[in-house]
């Protein structure tokens, strides 16, 4: 297989581990939240930390290496509009992506101490979770445009 293709094959396969575990990362949340059990947000939140930390840092990390190898063995000019908003759009990804995964941390620990101790979780749960949730969507979104860029290469100018 020629190296170009190898290439490609990584950056696609990146791509989808980044939008699929971040999907089914907020779904499990969201669900466990849902559940308002101390217990169980503990386990999936232990779960999630433990995904975003071996599938998607590892994606995020392999993701600009292949794209930047890729960009070059094809001949594509890292200037190119559609590669610099993508660009842009990674780095916005990752403005809303270390937040929350301070934050999935911080939800564990609370859930797993609100267990320990036997009391509801408490109200700092609830704000973070919240921030959680709202930083999801911009992520999520800008990932899904990322995609879409990658796929049409539009002409795009800056």
């Amino acid at each position: 297989m020629p190296y170009a293709e190898i290439l490609r094959w990584l950056h696609v396969v990146g791509a989808t581990v980044l939008l699929g575990t971040g999907a089914g990362i907020a779904f499990f949340m969201l669900m466990a939240h849902l559940s308002r059990d101390a217990r169980a947000i503990a386990h999936v939140a232990g779960t999630v930390v433990l995904a975003d930390t071996l599938f998607t840092l590892t994606a995020v990390i392999a993701q600009p290496v292949t794209g930047v190898l890729l960009a070059r063995e094809i001949g594509w000019s890292l200037t190119e509009g559609w590669l610099l908003l993508s660009i842009a759009l990674y780095m916005l990804t990752g403005v809303f992506w270390l937040p929350v995964v301070w934050i999935q941390i911080r939800l564990r620990d609370l859930a797993r101490l609100a267990v320990s101790e036997g009391t509801p979780l408490p109200d700092r749960y609830f704000r973070l979770f919240r921030i959680w949730f709202a930083c999801g969507f911009p992520a999520f979104f800008a990932v899904a445009a990322i995609l879409w860029l990658m796929v049409t290469r539009p002409a795009l100018t800056f």
